[in-house]
């Protein structure tokens, strides 16, 4: 069965993430296309985002992704969506924080925010910095990013080369306070510690 057919199943941008939700994160070092997560049944939150594109994509969206960049800490692909002018996003997270958006958010810095006080490393250090433009995927077409067999690791790459926008000053950075404890666990609840970034 083809991409589409497979995906015919995800028909709004909840049950995409509820898909994500249910398979547990890639802690391997491959970049998997939409069609493998859907044949390996596992994802990180690279594949998840470009999945997640692809299939907002068979709904009439653009496959768009977006790279939220960190300090001392991983970074984190959502895939964006735009509905009656706000933005929302679906991502893939082996946190239970950093998942979901509803489609509110007037602008990218918005819904980039919205990540902010929940984007902590495991030693407590609030750590997101910047957004990027938005990134669409279909520049990759002609390598059938969707359902090829190669590593993706190329896309990934080509998201640190876009332009960001920061969202603190040096200044504000140096002075966050530590993710309190009930949202420190909150967030690690489930995860898979093989697939966390381990902080200096």
């Amino acid at each position: 069965m083809e991409l589409s057919g497979l995906m015919k199943p995800l028909d709004s941008p909840v049950k995409i993430q509820e898909f994500l939700d249910s398979i547990p994160y890639n802690t391997t070092k491959r970049t998997l296309s939409p069609l493998l997560v859907l044949k390996e049944k596992m994802a990180h939150c690279m594949d998840g985002g470009m999945f997640a594109a692809a299939a907002l994509r068979r709904l009439g969206y653009p496959p768009l992704i977006v790279d939220l960049s960190a300090e001392n800490d991983d970074d984190h692909i959502i895939a964006v969506f735009r509905e009656g002018g706000s933005w929302g996003a679906v991502a893939k997270s082996n946190t239970t924080v950093l998942r979901f958006r509803e489609p509110v958010y007037k602008t990218l810095r918005e819904l980039a925010m919205s990540y902010f006080e929940m984007y902590y490393n495991l030693n407590g250090q609030k750590t997101l910095r910047s957004y990027s433009r938005t990134i669409d995927l279909s520049r990759f077409d002609e390598r059938g990013w969707e359902t090829t067999d190669e590593d993706l690791e190329y896309i990934g790459d080509y998201t640190y080369t876009v332009r960001h926008y920061p969202l603190i000053t040096p200044t504000q950075a140096g002075k966050l306070s530590d993710v309190p404890k009930y949202l420190y666990d909150a967030g690690f609840s489930g995860a898979d510690i093989d697939g966390l970034y381990k902080p200096s």
